[in-house]
């Protein structure tokens, strides 16, 4: 039974804003959640709406969080707000001045092909798990698909069977970020450790099935063995314990993270067109929709200025124009 005390108008707001957002392919699963506790919030103040009082105590329950986590969930209150004002002039809207001051990102650890080698050679050390002899050989091809495809930690988990076409070589990738598949081809070592991995995986007593996961995993319930998916977090704790493992920082100690790995990848790839002497521009795009970004806006927060970036950029620079300066 609904309270009687529920802000329905805000009920109703928080339905049509979500489904405004993803008619535009959004998913908003995590926003949704948020709201939803927003509207839970508002009925246990015995409030009809959402008010500025209201709000306040919200953001003084959200002390305990990170600025740069209490100011997302502002800004999101805000674009409700903001949304719903079109029909509804007199509505609350926060003002955004109060908000949380967010703190800078954290750069990214990006990871070298020394360390990734490290990384495998670490992978193949790892103990199979009781109810899987395939971990290292899991974790091994997790690693490659990460770093030489870019894949996002979510794609390479959703993996299955059916979804490779080793002849070949080539991954769909389904309903990803904003709804969209894409078809991402390999390069030609990590076709090769794919191929070697599918002789193992397609194997009995593992699950055959096209609709079965590619990294699979194991576990025992009343006495059988089940076949079932990594989860993300689980391949989050194997590839944070292959990190410290294997000894992969930066200069300042920092180990990187699984979302790291994709950073990488595109740094890699905008050092393999400085070295080709490659259209840099011409080439986003094409690196934009490999990685399954709506633009090359979104692509351009993977793509680092670091060091040796730098200097290759410097180098093609002083091969076209030096003789301008001589």
């Amino acid at each position: 039974m609904r309270d009687k005390r529920a802000p329905v108008t805000l009920d109703a707001a928080i339905e049509k804003f979500l489904a405004h957002q993803r008619t535009f392919g959004r998913n908003y699963s995590f926003a949704e959640y948020m709201l939803r506790a927003l509207r839970r919030f508002v009925a246990r103040q015995g409030a009809p709406d959402l008010s500025a009082s209201i709000f306040e105590r919200w953001c003084k329950a959200q002390q305990h969080l990170s600025p740069n986590t209490r100011y997302g969930r502002q800004l999101l209150v805000r674009k409700l707000c903001l949304f719903r004002q079109r029909n509804e002039p007199g509505c609350f809207v926060p003002d955004p001045s109060n908000f949380a001051r967010p703190r800078p990102r954290t750069p990214p650890v990006i990871v070298t092909r020394p360390q990734v080698a490290a990384l495998l050679r670490a992978a193949d050390e790892l103990a199979p798990s009781p109810y899987n002899p395939l971990r290292p050989a899991v974790i091994r091809i997790a690693i490659i698909l990460l770093y030489t495809a870019g894949l996002r930690r979510g794609e390479v988990v959703r993996l299955q069977l059916g979804d490779v076409d080793a002849r070949h070589g080539v991954l769909h990738i389904r309903q990803s970020k904003f709804h969209k598949s894409r078809w991402v081809p390999l390069s030609r070592d990590a076709i090769r450790d794919l191929c070697c991995y599918l002789r193992r995986r397609l194997r009995k007593p593992y699950d055959l099935q096209p609709g079965a996961p590619l990294l699979c995993n194991a576990s025992r319930c009343y006495g059988h063995i089940g076949w079932h998916a990594y989860t993300g977090a689980s391949l989050r704790r194997e590839l944070s314990t292959l990190f410290e493992r294997a000894g992969v920082c930066d200069a300042q100690g920092r180990r990187p993270c699984v979302q790291d790995m994709r950073h990488s990848f595109a740094v890699e790839a905008l050092s393999r067109c400085y070295r080709a002497g490659g259209d840099v521009q011409t080439h986003l795009p094409k690196l934009a929709l490999y990685m399954g970004h709506v633009s090359i806006v979104s692509t351009a927060y993977y793509l680092h200025f670091i060091p040796e970036v730098a200097a290759l950029a410097s180098a093609r620079f002083g091969r076209r124009f030096s003789h301008l300066i001589d």
